[in-house]
């Protein structure tokens, strides 16, 4: 599956706020569940946390993959995010995280869950990539962007 696939335009959200990975995931989940009724906030917090408790989705350059896999999912849903502001996310190389890519998939989807990460850090490790996304100015042009990216 191609990263845009996972992707509407509703689900690029640029100038996200909250100041601490735990509120950035709070902000993330009530969207999500407001995008998904059949998903709580509080399942999807608590799968997107549960997770970042095991170890941080931080990979380094300023990048996030906060990802989970949840009974209430019925397929899977990406999330591209553009912080407001830059935060510490324990990332393994330090760095403050201003760009996210949230995946939720559905609980039984080990393969797909597992490519479709790879799919996103293979993007994301790519400068030019991630300079490109952080030169949009709005949802619809980080949308269009990571379209622009996903279907090279």
């Amino acid at each position: 599956m191609l990263l845009h696939e996972l992707l509407t335009p509703s689900s690029a959200l640029y100038g996200l706020e909250g100041g601490s990975k735990k509120r950035i995931l709070e902000n993330a989940a009530e969207i999500i569940s407001e995008q998904h009724p059949d998903m709580s906030v509080s399942s999807v917090f608590n799968g997107l946390h549960s997770r970042e408790k095991l170890g941080s989705t931080g990979i380094g350059d300023g990048i996030a993959i906060p990802h989970c896999r949840l009974a209430e999912c019925t397929e899977a849903k990406g999330y591209l995010v553009k912080l407001d502001e830059p935060i510490d996310f324990d990332a393994i190389d330090g760095k403050p995280v201003d760009l996210l890519f949230i995946l939720i998939v559905p609980e039984d989807s080990t393969s797909e869950h597992l490519a479709t990460l790879a799919a996103i850090a293979e993007l994301f490790s790519q400068e030019e990539a991630r300079n490109a996304l952080r030169a949009s100015q709005d949802s619809q042009s980080l949308y269009e962007t990571l379209c622009k990216l996903s279907a090279a």
